[in-house]
């Protein structure tokens, strides 16, 4: 049999992106037998708009891709582990796959945090750019091989919102005392700025919102946000996403599970993997419109955090990330990677996207 050429077998599959699903139009129809069952958890709920959906997504892909040579079962939060437990359970063998956000797991190393989202750091296209163009997802997996866990990027939300707040936000010193749920990095800026940051799934976001338990929340944006009823336990809600301007979702791979794959399925799991990521972010550029004005028409006011603010958190977040980006060999070389890449990605950034988006408006 004539050995088919890498580049010829991407051309055979013949990917099609079409409306949030991906379809393999030439993958055989025959039925194969199923050679290795799969298991993912999520820190989602089941079909989560975005989030949830993008983790379906990702595992249609894999399915379809390997005719089901690989057959995935996605398992929602809370159906088989706690949503802040998916890193432990994957690495432990529990499932062979997690889809979740490097900065829940800082208590394993600080370098985590920088693998999903960094205040007044790169947006969407940057991250991508950096991970997989820059040396970053080389030292994401030199992070994560300790933890015997494979990583690749599985999404990304575009920038957030800067969440709902149950009092409005004037200046820096209504920051003082504010009980927020924020997770990552821009939590550890929150502290610094004299506010309580909280690590909460969203499933419980709601409630302790309601009920007062805290005062704020991020979470993501519209799209997501009205899937809460967010807007229903707060009034206040601002923009920007400072502490999440380009949040890139993971998956998370079992390594020993990787590795008794044949070559072609480790290659299918790596393409699915950034499918789904691409296809995220379409998800939320035009599903995000289209909740806002929802949310709008529902009488609620979109607020821009003051200037003044702004400039504050931005100084304490450059002083909190370079502590932060020192705290060990690990986390300075992906701190160092990561900042380096950021200062010679924005010039670009700015003289193509930025400066258009001002002329277009």
């Amino acid at each position: 049999m004539k050995k088919i050429k890498r580049r010829d077998f991407i051309r055979s599959i013949g990917v099609s992106l079409v409306g949030g699903s991906i379809l393999a139009s030439n993958v055989a129809s025959s039925d194969v037998k199923t050679q290795f069952k799969w298991k993912m958890v999520t820190s989602w709920p089941k079909n989560f708009p975005g989030l949830g959906v993008g983790a379906e997504n990702l595992a249609k892909i894999i399915n379809q891709l390997s005719n089901n040579r690989i057959k995935v079962k996605v398992f929602g939060a809370n159906e088989l582990v706690p949503p802040l437990e998916v890193f432990d359970f994957v690495a432990g063998g529990g499932a062979e796959l997690g889809h979740s956000g490097a900065y829940y797991w800082k208590g394993k190393s600080q370098a985590c945090q920088f693998f999903s989202s960094v205040p007044f750091g790169m947006n969407a296209q940057e991250m991508n750019a950096w991970l997989y163009y820059g040396g970053g997802l080389k030292l994401w997996e030199k992070l994560y091989k300790k933890f015997n866990l494979i990583p690749r990027p599985a999404g990304n939300t575009g920038v957030q919102m800067g969440g709902w707040f149950n009092k409005k936000i004037s200046s820096p010193k209504d920051l003082k005392g504010l009980k927020m749920r924020i997770p990552g990095l821009g939590g550890e800026v929150l502290a610094k700025a004299g506010g309580v940051p909280i690590t909460l799934p969203g499933t419980e976001l709601f409630t302790a919102l309601q009920t007062g338990a805290i005062d704020a929340t991020e979470w993501v944006g519209p799209y997501n946000d009205r899937a809460f009823g967010l807007h229903k336990a707060a009034k206040y809600y601002y923009y920007p996403g400072w502490h999440e301007p380009g949040p890139t979702l993971e998956c998370t791979i079992n390594k020993d599970a990787y590795e008794q794959l044949p070559s072609d399925l480790k290659f299918i799991i790596d393409i699915s993997c950034k499918a789904a990521n691409i296809d995220m972010l379409a998800d939320y550029t035009s599903k995000n419109n289209q909740a806002l004005q929802f949310l709008i028409s529902e009488g609620i006011k979109i607020n821009e955090f003051p200037k003044q603010v702004m400039k504050f958190l931005k100084k304490i977040s450059e002083e909190v990330i370079d502590k932060i980006g020192k705290t060990d060999a690990i986390t300075q070389e992906v701190y160092t990677s990561y900042k380096k890449f950021q200062e010679e990605v924005t010039p670009w950034t700015n003289l193509s996207e930025k400066s258009y988006i001002n002329f277009r408006e």
